[in-house]
């Protein structure tokens, strides 16, 4: 891609498949030049545009991430990201979660200024908070693709959920290596592994949507 390639997501489908697909160099430098969208490139070497979140949206990002940005603090072990980082993954993907954590172990691992751009590292755990506009479908395949690449636990958040008898059932769901996927419907979710001893109050995402 000899040009970096200005996006308008006004008028350009939601996936763009380019040929040849964009290098590792080139998707970082389409990033920098399209600050506004959040781009993500699939496994096959397509880019996915994502819009900027609504206000609801926004502020249960901003929930999520303060509270899991408190209980690092207590540890101050590894390190915590928010949404706007995207990491290079094994299967050639570059995603990013709405929330994630790195252990100091995979932090070791990464080569010298290896956090300057975009780090070559699954996070141990990562979060997704679903806003009104995502499909469930490809939301859930992509908590799958966090497993496969090596993430030790994945939390799917769904606040737009709706169901026949309960129009407005908020629903979040735990992936773990095991691939089963295991429904939450409780006021809060107790984290494991990687992230033992964090527990986020549901209840407190749920009031950034009244």
């Amino acid at each position: 891609m000899a040009t970096v390639l200005r996006i308008d997501a006004g008028t350009l489908p939601r996936v763009l498949v380019l040929d040849p697909p964009v290098t590792d160099a080139e998707f970082e430098a389409l990033c920098r030049e399209n600050r506004e969208i959040r781009l993500e490139r699939t496994k096959e070497g397509a880019v996915r545009m994502n819009a900027p979140t609504g206000g609801w949206t926004g502020s249960g990002n901003m929930e999520i991430s303060s509270q899991l940005g408190n209980w690092w603090t207590t540890r101050e072990r590894g390190r915590v990201f928010d949404s706007s980082t995207a990491f290079r993954l094994p299967d050639g993907s570059t995603l990013s979660p709405d929330a994630s954590y790195v252990s100091e172990e995979r932090l070791h691992t990464l080569p010298k200024d290896g956090l300057r751009g975009f780090p070559p590292v699954c996070p141990d755990f990562v979060i997704e908070l679903r806003s009104e506009s995502d499909s469930a479908r490809e939301l859930k395949d992509k908590m799958a693709d966090w497993i496969a690449n090596g993430a030790q636990l994945a939390w799917l958040i769904d606040p737009w959920k709706r169901e026949a008898i309960d129009p407005w059932k908020r629903e979040a769901y735990v992936y773990r290596p095991d691939g089963i996927a295991e429904a939450v419907t409780g006021n809060q979710i107790a984290g494991e592994g990687p992230v033992e001893g964090f527990v986020l109050d549901l209840a407190r995402v749920w009031k950034r949507y009244e």
